[in-house]
């Protein structure tokens, strides 16, 4: 090993920002900051096979909830949909309500906790984006889940910690 690399540069593996407080996956399987926009995926309240890609913009403040379909959301009203703050609330405990917010960049009201505060801060308004790769992206993680346990490195996962978090 190169002497003068730091013990971290000498590991492939990348830090882990460990979620500001524990999550249920149930409701939204998968959420993130991405592509200027918070995006995921989130279950279905009524039926257990469809699921909604849901999206808010950092840049505009617009957001999105469609089926995996593409289908429009039934619930989408002027500040959005039951589906968007789910995946609101979800951000806000995977990643802290700052970093959400400093991500969206809302000006949040002190004493703001929630996604709704944070949906209710950026004024939200709605416009058609594509669902597509966000639900592409959520199928190509849970991919990931059916790979064999194995020490040989998984090119598109170069970035992921191997074994665990690196502290």
């Amino acid at each position: 090993m190169n002497a003068a690399l730091t013990p971290f540069e000498q590991r492939s593996a990348a830090r882990v920002v460990a979620p500001a407080r524990p999550r249920k996956l149930a409701k939204v399987p998968f959420v993130e900051l991405a592509d200027g926009r918070l995006q995921g995926v989130v279950s279905s309240g009524s039926d257990i096979e469809r699921v909604y890609v849901s999206s808010l913009s950092a840049a505009d403040h617009t957001f999105h909830c469609s089926t995996n379909n593409n289908r429009p959301c039934g619930g989408i009203r002027l500040s959005g949909c039951n589906h968007l703050r789910a995946l609101a609330d979800e951000a806000v405990l995977q990643y802290g309500i700052d970093r959400v917010a400093r991500y969206l960049r809302a000006d949040l009201p002190e004493g703001a906790s929630t996604g709704w505060d944070v949906l209710v801060a950026v004024k939200a308004g709605h416009a058609v984006t594509p669902g597509a790769p966000v639900f592409a992206r959520f199928l190509r993680h849970l991919a990931y889940l059916e790979l064999s346990a194995s020490t040989e490195p998984v090119t598109e996962m170069h970035w992921f910690p191997a074994g665990g978090a690196v502290r």
